[in-house]
């Protein structure tokens, strides 16, 4: 179940916050609950990345992307991730989260996200998400421009640009073997 209550806390948490720039840090704070644990009790793979939400969506908030997605009648959705685990979070830690755009290109903007505990780096997503309308996808220089920033991107780190290679390379849709195409519905 989505964390709704999480959800809502933090909205209203930050929605005095100083605004922020394209670039610039949202940092929040979050502890990991028993409903967000694994049988290994520690934080759920797949909850983490719920969890990443709860920093993406106030950052948008305090940059001015919400206020520019209602008044564009725009939406957005997340076009693909990649995330690495290199330490427990177990029930009950603190965690700090750091949440930031790194660029964009002519589709997609880059963000990275981590989870540190104690002063270490417990895991770490990049995600590229697009910003949409009826016609599809948005220039993202159109949505800097809707933000009141005006400028190129910054160069994507080199990790961002192979991953981004890596992707373009990736077939869509995946080539399902002989012995799985006989479960497909219909």
């Amino acid at each position: 179940m989505y964390p709704l209550i999480r959800f809502a806390k933090e909205m209203l948490k930050y929605r005095n916050a100083p605004a922020l720039g394209p670039m610039d840090v949202h940092v929040s704070t979050h502890r990991c609950w028993p409903w967000d644990i694994d049988p290994w009790i520690e934080l759920n793979n797949g909850r983490t990345l719920t969890l990443y939400d709860l920093g993406r969506i106030p950052m948008a908030g305090r940059m001015g992307l919400l206020p520019a997605l209602r008044k564009n009648k725009w939406g957005i959705t997340v076009a693909g991730n990649s995330t690495r685990y290199r330490r427990r979070i177990k029930m009950f830690d603190k965690f700090t989260m750091f949440s930031r755009m790194v660029g964009w290109d002519h589709r997609f903007f880059y963000m990275e996200q981590t989870m540190w505990k104690k002063g270490e780096c417990c895991n770490q997503m990049l995600l590229r998400t697009a910003v949409t309308s009826s016609k599809g996808i948005v220039d993202p220089a159109l949505v800097i421009k809707a933000l009141g920033y005006d400028g190129a991107s910054p160069p994507l780190p080199d990790c961002v640009s192979a991953w981004i290679q890596a992707e373009s390379l990736r077939p869509w849709p995946p080539q399902l073997p002989d012995q799985a195409k006989a479960h497909l519905p219909g």
